[in-house]
């Protein structure tokens, strides 16, 4: 697959943000939109997520959404999901499914750590627009894990301004009843030293009190801050091709 390098205009403040894209060898074919992690660009993500585009005919979408959330980043509280990061990632959906013919009714989201973070506030800012969201080991609340985890505090310190409200406006856990209306799953390593399970786990129980009968899921795995992404993919694809399940019987 080709890679395209995409200018694609904010809605919001009007500048150009890029994205990489790779084009489906057919029309109406399904989009993949895949997000950086925490200290990188869009780029990063190219070796997990085009070779599952590719062998399965997907279109694959890799947006900036402002870059890195860390100091070198001169644009950094415009990153780490403020509402142009968030947006950003709207417009390029919007300008891949008018201009590359991508199937509407199939648009599927992954991300990791960072990429995690900013697949659930997706969820929670628009969940309508994807057909299945995936989060590996995700932020959860910044708040938290600032403190958690003392070498990205400063980070989230920069991003953030500083501030406490601004760290709960760009945290998932702020967004659990329209998270409830994902179609999710969240996958946390149990020995994630990174991003503590925990993280994940308050976030599902949240939702799961208040939403028993969500589509919001929690794979606690045997490993650590990592993408599985063979076990991504087999989410993806089982939502892409959904069959009913047989009953089991006692």
């Amino acid at each position: 697959m080709e890679q395209q390098e995409l200018w694609i205009k904010s809605t919001l403040d009007g500048t150009m943000q890029p994205s990489l894209f790779y084009r489906a060898s057919a029309p109406n074919r399904p989009l993949l939109v895949g997000l950086h992690t925490w200290s990188f660009d869009r780029f990063n993500q190219i070796e997990n997520m085009l070779p599952f585009a590719t062998e399965n005919d997907f279109n694959l979408l890799l947006p900036e959404f402002r870059g890195k959330n860390r100091k070198e980043n001169p644009n950094c509280t415009q990153a780490c999901g403020s509402p142009l990061a968030k947006q950003d990632i709207v417009d390029a959906i919007d300008y891949v499914i008018a201009n590359e013919s991508a199937d509407p009714e199939n648009v599927f989201l992954l991300g990791a750590s960072g990429g995690g973070h900013m697949a659930l506030l997706m969820a929670g800012f628009c969940p309508e627009r994807f057909k299945a969201i995936c989060a590996y080991v995700p932020i959860t609340d910044l708040v938290k894990w600032s403190v958690e985890n003392p070498k990205y505090g400063n980070h989230v310190d920069l991003c953030c301004r500083g501030d406490q409200a601004q760290m709960l406006e760009r945290s998932p856990i702020s967004y659990i009843d329209t998270i409830a209306k994902a179609n999710l799953k969240i996958c946390h390593g149990k020995y994630d030293s990174v991003v503590p399970v925990r993280q994940s786990i308050e976030l599902y129980n949240l939702i799961y009190e208040k939403y028993p009968t969500s589509r919001v899921f929690l794979d606690i795995f045997d490993g650590g801050h990592q993408l599985d992404m063979k076990q991504a993919a087999y989410w993806i694809l089982s939502q892409y091709q959904k069959k009913k399940a047989t009953q089991v019987t006692g």
